[in-house]
């Protein structure tokens, strides 16, 4: 099997003019890369790499901005044989502290070979090092070293072989810092086979991407995939994204984007603060597969985001879904490619109460539950109990699956590999169901709230308060605290509110309250209204639910 040195340096022979990407930045021409100048400016950092003792195997940290030094230190990396890992770079959206602590922790478990950034940012970095820090080498990239030739024989990252370690992606979570997926580049090829399979990619495809690199969708299907695939690639800033949504549909128009990927909120939030002005001349119709994945999928947010953009040449069949982990490298499953993605209505207190996804009727509540679409070919899933026991079609329990796109290990972390994988299976910690082939994900196992006995998914609750006028989108936060009185957990639903009116704040409140107990199972009693920005979010924009829980006890039991 090839590795990514291998691939990289084909296209470089093969077609060395085809445009890899084309890197879009506010104020600049839209920037082409063809596989030469990849090579090319990937070869000046694996040459630095080799003059500052980076040896193959080590691990390279990267805290830089979308751009091309970013691209060109990543795969720099690749062609020296080390194994490259993304971190965010600190911005306005992320808690000076919490991103020193995050930095701290993943420095002391992945004790990498050298960090790279920028001359201005070498402080902040050199001050988050734990004291005992193994990293040797701070590379600033103004350092960078321009080798005296090209010799694409000697890339020291030809010699890996497909079971060698090629990536780290890090989870996003509160303390996910500290668990290194790290990936074989056998893993990660035949994930890209599978996938591209699954998406039946074809030559007429263009991806079409906002995403930041640290994330396992942004770094595989809006990275790796189209460059070690030679799908033509539109690379947009995420931090440019969220000031203006519209440049992705501009994107798209542009350049005949045919495939993208979006987290949950992104329908919302393209749907809310895209401007009709910002669509002039805009035609979408080229988009064959928009898929949703990352967070829980919401019929909602699709119909917002199709009613928002069919205007605009938007087909409804464009609307897919993903299940994905960085554990399998990304893609589980992929639903919409070949047919509609099936909504399963289905009963709220059989979900809540029996772990069962019964069919719904007219008499009662119910919940419409998005399917993830089927396993990609390479993947295995089925649904276990508490035991680890197989369960049948409609009943809840935890998604488990087995693929050869699997983690090698969480890096240096025995105790969390050995946890997750057993007996080749890996654990997920997510909810779930299926009907046949088709998986349906309802939440985290940790995140599940137990209210007297009944099953509470807090993203339901929040999806209700974001109903509520006056409350922010994606800026609620549901968790549990256990009641010792009652004997149970108590729900805490946390939401940022604009208005600091105590009236309009109480209205809110009541509105909440009322808008959650109808909708759900739960009556709810404690909401607690915050100002803008007060909520934590993980560097891949999820609600970090564990760090929230811990600020808001903090601020009530004084």
């Amino acid at each position: 099997m090839s590795t990514f040195s291998d691939l990289l340096l084909d296209a470089y022979r093969d077609c060395p003019d085809k445009v890899s990407m084309t890197v879009l930045l506010t104020g600049h021409e839209d920037l082409q890369v063809t596989y030469r100048q990849l090579v090319e400016g990937a070869a000046v950092c694996a040459n630095t790499y080799e003059q500052q003792g980076v040896q193959p195997g080590e691990v390279v940290v990267l805290i830089l901005q979308h751009g091309l030094e970013l691209i060109f230190a990543y795969w720099g990396a690749i062609l020296h044989g080390a194994i490259p890992s993304i971190m965010p770079f600190l911005t306005e959206k992320l808690q000076p502290d919490r991103y020193r602590a995050d930095l701290s922790a993943l420095v002391g478990i992945t004790r990498p070979e050298c960090i790279v950034t920028y001359r201005e940012f070498e402080a902040e970095v050199k001050a988050a090092l734990p004291e005992a820090s193994s990293v040797r080498k701070l590379i600033v990239s103004d350092e960078l070293v321009q080798p005296a030739k090209i010799d694409t024989q000697t890339f020291k990252g030809l010699q890996r072989t497909e079971k060698d370690i090629v990536l780290l992606q890090h989870s996003s979570g509160t303390t996910g810092l500290q668990k290194g997926v790290a990936l074989a580049h056998g893993a990660v090829l035949n994930q890209l086979d599978s996938y591209a399979h699954a998406l039946r990619i074809n030559d007429k495809d263009v991806i079409v991407s906002w995403l930041p690199l640290y994330h396992d969708m942004g770094l595989i299907a809006g990275f790796l995939l189209p460059i070690l695939k030679r799908i033509p690639l539109v690379l947009l800033s995420p931090f440019e994204w969220v000031r203006s949504p519209a440049k992705l549909m501009q994107a798209v128009s542009k350049y005949k984007g045919t495939l993208s990927w979006l987290p949950n909120f992104a329908y919302n939030f393209c749907a809310m603060k895209t401007r009709d002005r910002d669509l002039e001349g805009i035609d979408l119709s080229s988009w064959r597969a928009i898929s949703n994945c990352s967070e829980p999928m919401r019929y909602e947010s699709h119909r917002v985001f199709l009613d928002r953009f069919q205007p605009y040449g938007l087909h409804e069949s464009a609307l897919c879904t993903c299940y994905a982990m960085a554990e399998n490298v990304f893609a589980v499953t992929q639903g919409g490619i070949e047919a509609e993605v099936m909504i399963d209505d289905i009963n709220r207190d059989a979900m809540q109460s029996k772990k069962l996804a019964v069919p719904a009727s007219v008499d009662a509540p119910s919940i419409k539950m998005v399917s993830a679409g089927r396993p990609i070919r390479n993947v295995k899933v089925k649904i276990v109990d508490e035991s680890g026991l197989d369960l049948p079609d409609r009943h809840i329990g935890e998604v488990v699956l087995q693929s050869d796109s699997m983690l090698t290990e969480y890096y240096h972390r025995p105790d969390a590999t050995e946890n997750a994988l057993k007996g080749g299976w890996y654990f997920t910690g997510d909810y779930g169901y299926m009907v046949g082939e088709e998986v349906f994900v309802a939440g985290r196992k940790k995140e599940m709230i137990i209210v007297a006995g009944k099953n509470v998914y807090p993203m339901d609750l929040e999806e209700l308060a974001m109903e509520v006028t006056g409350v922010h989108a994606g800026r609620v936060v549901a968790f549990g605290i256990f009641n010792e009185t009652t004997g149970t957990e108590d729900v805490i639903l946390v939401a940022e509110v604009d208005t600091e009116d105590q009236d309009e704040r109480d209205a809110i409140g009541d509105a909440i309250r009322q808008t959650v107990t109808r909708g759900s199972a739960v009556a709810l009693r404690h909401v607690y209204l915050v100002d803008s920005k007060w909520l934590i979010k993980t560097s891949s924009g999820k609600n970090a639910r564990t760090a929230n829980k811990e600020k808001y006890l903090s601020e009530t039991s004084n």
